[in-house]
């Protein structure tokens, strides 16, 4: 049985209360044949030190998380599947095995993950509802990859932070991604600390590098449209395929995730500026 090598990337910054758990659900996985790799942006806390006890491959770099995701994945991994996490994540136990199966199964390149939004606070459930929304759609992004075909495209565009999910979905071409529906196989999102003003900061300083990826693409390009769109982002993707009637079915969490997007909305417009 063929049994390649997973290089498993992890980009880190101040993240010592996640990247043990996060390091664990890996090296816990049913899939054995796995190299934990940890990219670390100039931590200040115990982050490395902890990385540390699990693996060797801990190393430096930055500025931004695209750099720091290339660096692990093609510059210091061996695998021939490369995937990246954030620490925050955990994964589920069989989730790597199935990935391996369904990737080589569909004859694919890249695969997107089902996520789960961990947390009991309001708009964490409001964004574990709104996050089931998009999986397979042009706001997903692939974490799974042949590596082969991840350093044929360079990796991540450096120049973004925020886009380069979508961009590297395009570069491959979205045909060849698919959405790995396995059962149970997802990535735990721990959001258990949902901080609003946090939350809304960092979608600002992604915004900021939305126009570099529009422009490369086009505003004319059909995943733009939708990315970017009022129709698409605040309607269509709830909506389609018969996924209106989780909102009629939670109307209480379709609130507010509505109010969380509104929000987003005015922190582009005002990042915009």
């Amino acid at each position: 049985m063929n049994n390649p090598l997973i290089s498993v990337t992890i980009t880190t910054k101040n993240e010592e209360k996640n990247i043990e758990n996060c390091i664990k659900s890996i090296l816990e996985q049913s899939y054995k044949n796995i190299e934990v790799i940890v990219v670390d942006n100039d931590s200040t806390d115990k982050t490395k030190e902890i990385a540390l006890m699990y693996t060797q491959n801990v190393f430096d770099k930055g500025p931004e998380r695209s750099a720091q995701r290339n660096y692990g994945m093609i510059d210091k991994s061996n695998g021939e599947y490369v995937m990246f996490i954030d620490a925050d994540m955990i994964l589920s136990s069989n989730l790597v095995e199935n990935c391996v199966n369904f990737i080589n199964n569909n004859k694919i390149d890249a695969l997107w993950i089902p996520e789960i939004v961990m947390g009991d606070k309001f708009f964490s459930k409001c964004r574990r509802f709104e996050r089931t929304f998009y999986n397979g759609t042009s706001i997903d992004g692939a974490r799974f990859f042949r590596k082969k075909k991840f350093v044929e495209v360079d990796g991540f565009d450096i120049t973004m932070s925020g886009p380069e999910d979508w961009d590297i979905d395009k570069k491959i071409k979205r045909e060849n991604i698919k959405l790995l529906d396995t059962k149970d196989s997802v990535i735990y999102h721990n959001e258990v600390e949902f901080n609003l003003k946090k939350y809304l900061s960092k979608k600002g300083y992604y915004a900021k590098s939305f126009d570099g990826y529009i422009s490369k693409w086009g505003k004319d390009d059909e995943d733009i449209k939708k990315q970017f769109g009022l129709g698409y982002r605040y309607f269509g993707v709830f909506l389609e395929n018969g996924k209106w009637k989780k909102l009629l079915s939670h109307p209480i969490l379709a609130f507010g995730m509505y109010f969380l997007r509104f929000l987003v909305g005015v922190s582009f417009l005002i990042n915009k500026k």
